[in-house]
């Protein structure tokens, strides 16, 4: 069982609807989360956004706990970095690097991204093997993306189609956004806002059962839970810790 599954689902929380001012956006944050697998404690994850000078530095870790290290060891890391966009703006991708270590499976890449020719160049650093694709203008890498659509309004009932590129292809996912519904967590009870990530048949997500992503239900939209269905039992991650909090419920 790959316990960064899960934390990777962030990567297609996608949804192009009316931007909101990206200023709403803490872009000096820690946020950490506890992975559960049927109840169980199986590791942690930590996103971190970092503002240096016209760019956001974006990294994601993801580690299993000790109990799981000694037959499948997760220490995988993905970092992003984003030139920042003016006014409502939210900026583009201009570097992905993705590392996998996941028991014996090993995975090593990066793409670097070219708004202007719309192109992206990647690299599989362990095959030594490169390629250039072409990309739309609405194109965002798996950890970019999860920013993006921190800086979006999210109607109840709406679905829309935005473009992520995963050093491997460029394809379209569609996020529904189902309901507003309040939850508890080890920090607190928050508002949030449900949506539902539409995985695709063929790739690394097809793998994933049902997916549902909670945002907090205001500007930040910070994800406070998530789960997904897997062949045996149910994988969930939860925010319980770190340097920025979105608003509690009373």
């Amino acid at each position: 069982m790959k316990i960064s599954a899960l934390l990777s689902l962030f990567a297609i929380l996608a949804v192009s609807l009316l931007p909101s001012p990206a200023s709403a956006i803490n872009f000096n944050e820690r946020l950490i989360y506890d992975i559960s697998w049927t109840g169980v404690k199986a590791g942690t994850n930590v996103q971190e956004v970092t503002a240096k000078g016209s760019e956001m530095h974006i990294v994601s870790t993801t580690r299993s706990a000790p109990w799981i290290d000694t037959f499948f060891k997760v220490d995988d890391r993905a970092e992003s970095i984003v030139t920042r966009g003016s006014g409502d703006r939210f900026g583009t991708p201009k570097y992905f690097r993705n590392r996998i270590s996941e028991g014996r499976h090993r995975r090593l890449k990066e793409a670097r991204f070219d708004p202007a020719r719309l192109k992206v160049d990647a690299r599989d650093l362990l095959d030594k093997t490169q390629r250039t694709d072409d990309i739309s203008s609405n194109t965002y890498d798996p950890l970019s993306i999860v920013l993006y659509v921190r800086t979006l309004d999210l109607v109840v009932g709406k679905s829309v189609f935005v473009d992520i590129y995963d050093c491997n292809k460029l394809w379209k996912t569609e996020v529904k956004v189902l309901r507003r519904e309040e939850v508890e967590t080890p920090v607190g009870r928050f508002k949030t806002i449900v949506v539902q990530p539409m995985m695709k048949a063929d790739g690394f997500f097809a793998r994933a059962g049902e997916v549902k992503v909670w945002l907090t239900d205001d500007a930040l939209k910070i994800p406070v839970m998530m789960t997904t269905k897997v062949k045996i039992g149910k994988i969930s991650a939860v925010l319980a810790g770190g340097n920025y909090w979105p608003r509690k419920v009373d």
